[in-house]
């Protein structure tokens, strides 16, 4: 795996670093293995409860599970935070390479568990709405093993099953109207002995953690003074139902197996991170790779044989008479750079669309080359978000350069158009959609601490970083537009109907969605199905592809409108090139309706609350991307003809 053999070069440079500085040793947060001996205790955490169907997340001890003599939870970055994490320690006792065959959880040895009423309603509840309850080993997620036979012939299904695992293990089941809860689990631990010299102790790394929950009637579990309990035939158990109208008795129990393994711990994640479509990945890149370069081939060769044609014509100057009775792109040459309506908005929605294009580059880039791993939770969210905050130099120098080249004058007051609009806009709905989690003691809520700390990052970082770029992008010297504009505006001709602003976004967003919707796919399946999403590598080239073909649409797409006399193009071209967002917020509700089982009235809020934010967000970057390429197109173009 790609992912693998990247976080295997950097433990190799974290190797290195630590030689060159002469240290015992150089930790990374999440990337530094742990060595065991055998008999050392292997913490199991708990990190939360989540469902596909509510989309809410609770605390793990927001139902009565068996608890710890005293409780702790993990400090939590900024991204575990927003997530919706809360890791925290549990009462199972495990330790390294020690079986245990059968042990009650609970600090009364043999006395059951009774659940209240409103327990086991909230119970109920949780297993009606389908919850999952995630926990961790050495940082590894807990999974459960799927075992399928695949669409084979029948010789080769007798000799192989197809092997899927689920994050984290479900809380319970239904048959019919009545509920049975886990109340078993079974640990499988698998551990990789390290090479160590003879007359050493030998070291063991924990490279995978599964689980097998179980259903046992309290009848069924025999448990004696010591606690140890004794597990029931397969065939004669019954299954722990849990009635929401009365009180309910049973006993928390777990068992440990541990397993050798030849996986290496560079290698864990590989297991979690294995994904069954990685050829259909590489169909759609190699398909959207190829239907981008078809269609620049085709559009540069039309569009270069076609301006070519267009500036020999404009340049000879015996025909210049002929020329000016034609039609083109070169008669509005007097308005085509004629400041628009709203420039202070348009810069700042562009300079924000800059934050945006580099934070996200960045990450990318960097989550590809392996250095945000999986293991160090919430890394990729804090990276996220701090990097859009020290983003603000470029987004404020280029909305300011643009802001004056736009013949505007008021600086510090689009300074702050640029700090607050889109941030602002992002920080309301996320505010709305918190005071509903909270109404639900979701664990998603974002605390008030974090909230605060969120607003001075807003603006003890990012706005005085957006007003020092502003500052200095107001100070340099404009873009150098290669004709003067008239003082009084030319009159716009009728335009057809496929010229309309409607028809070109629904036009224009057809391929940039085109060559990623079945990325988009992947992500909508990590942020709402609670999957991981490691393939980093398939992302880059996909926004790559992005880039071009926006870029090539939005030149295309102005090209035509200038043919057309129409110069009203700085924010036709911001609008229509961001057109692919429109077919983003389609397959969001086409995806709502087909794969997600959600019916009430918050989730269904939730989703659509996050998703207006994510167009917003792909719009203003797409919108950024196409308007900067038509940009330099339509000064390229017009420095290349002779202008009385």
């Amino acid at each position: 795996m790609a992912a693998s053999a990247a976080m295997e070069r950097l433990r190799y440079l974290l190797v290195l670093l630590s030689l060159l500085h002469g240290t015992d040793s150089f930790y990374v947060p999440g990337v530094a293995p742990i060595n065991f001996h055998r008999n050392d205790p292997v913490e199991i955490k708990a990190v939360k409860l989540t469902s596909s169907r509510t989309q809410l997340p609770y605390e793990y001890y927001s139902l009565p599970f068996c608890q710890p003599t005293k409780i702790t939870y993990k400090a939590e970055n900024l991204g575990e935070v927003l997530r919706g994490d809360r890791i925290v320690n549990t009462p199972f006792q495990v330790s390294m390479s020690v079986e245990k065959k059968c042990e009650v959880l609970c600090n009364f040895p043999n006395k059951p568990v009774t659940l209240t009423v409103e327990q086991s309603k909230l119970i109920a509840e949780r297993i009606r709405e389908d919850y999952y309850v995630h926990l961790i080993a050495d940082n590894l997620p807990v999974a459960t093993r799927l075992e399928f036979y695949s669409n084979r012939e029948e010789e080769e299904k007798k000799k192989e099953k197809d092997v899927q695992f689920e994050h984290g293990y479900r809380l319970g089941f239904m048959d019919g109207n009545k509920f049975y809860l886990h109340n078993h689990l079974s640990f499988i631990l698998y551990y990789h002995r390290e090479d160590v010299e003879e007359n050493q102790e030998p070291t063991y790394r924990v490279v995978r953690f599964e689980v097998i929950p179980q259903s046992i009637k309290l009848e069924d579990l025999k448990a004696d003074e010591k606690g140890m309990c004794t597990l029931p035939e397969a065939t004669g158990s019954a299954p722990q139902e849990i009635d929401p109208s009365k009180e309910n008795q049973m006993l928390f129990t777990y068992s440990v197996h541990w397993e050798e393994s030849d996986i290496k711990w560079a290698s864990r994640w590989d297991t979690y991170l294995t994904m069954s479509d990685v050829q259909i990945h590489w169909f759609s890149i190699i398909n959207s790779v190829v239907v981008v370069f078809f269609l620049s081939g085709i559009l540069s060769m039309i569009i270069i044989r076609t301006l070519r044609k267009d500036i020999a014509n404009y340049n000879k100057e015996d025909d210049i008479e002929d020329t000016m009775e034609e039609s083109g792109w070169k008669l509005v040459h007097g308005d085509v750079f004629r400041p628009p309506q709203y420039p202070m908005i348009l810069s700042s929605l562009l300079g924000s669309g800059i934050q945006l294009f580099c934070m996200i580059l960045i990450v990318i880039f960097v989550a590809m080359l392996g250095m945000l791993s999986p293991s160090s939770r919430g890394a990729l969210m804090t990276t996220a978000c701090f990097l859009f905050m020290f983003m603000g130099v470029f987004g404020g120098f280029f909305a300011g350069r643009l802001y004056r080249t736009l013949k505007g004058h008021r600086w510090k007051k689009g300074a702050f158009c640029t700090a607050t609009l889109y941030p602002g806009v992002v920080f309301g709905i996320c505010f709305v959609l918190n005071c509903f989690i909270w109404g639900k003691h979701s664990s998603g809520a974002v605390p008030f601490p974090t909230m605060v700390a969120l607003l001075c990052m807003w603006f003890g970082i990012s706005l005085p970083l957006v007003y020092l770029g502003y500052y200095f992008g107001f100070r340099k010297q404009p873009y150098d537009n290669p004709v003067r504009t008239n003082q009084i505006p030319r009159q716009i001709p009728e335009q057809r109907w496929y010229m309309n602003k409607f028809v070109g976004i629904l036009m224009a967003g057809i391929l940039p969605f085109g060559a990623m919707f079945i990325e988009l796919f992947f992500i909508f399946s990590a942020i709402w199905e609670n999957q991981f999403y490691y393939l980093f590598g398939f992302l880059f080239l996909v926004f790559i592809i992005l880039v071009v073909s926006c870029s090539q649409i939005s030149i295309v797409m102005v090209y035509f409108q200038l043919c057309a006399e129409d110069y009203r193009w700085w924010w036709r071209t911001f609008l229509v090139s961001g057109g692919s967002a429109f077919y983003v917020l389609i397959y969001a509700i086409f995806y709502f309706v087909n794969k997600l089982d959600i019916v009430e009235f918050i989730p269904s809020l939730l989703y659509f609350g996050y998703t207006a934010l994510m167009v917003l967000s792909f719009w203003l970057l797409t919108g950024t991307i196409g308007f900067y390429a038509a940009y330099m197109f339509v000064r390229k173009i017009y420095a290349a003809v002779k202008i009385d």
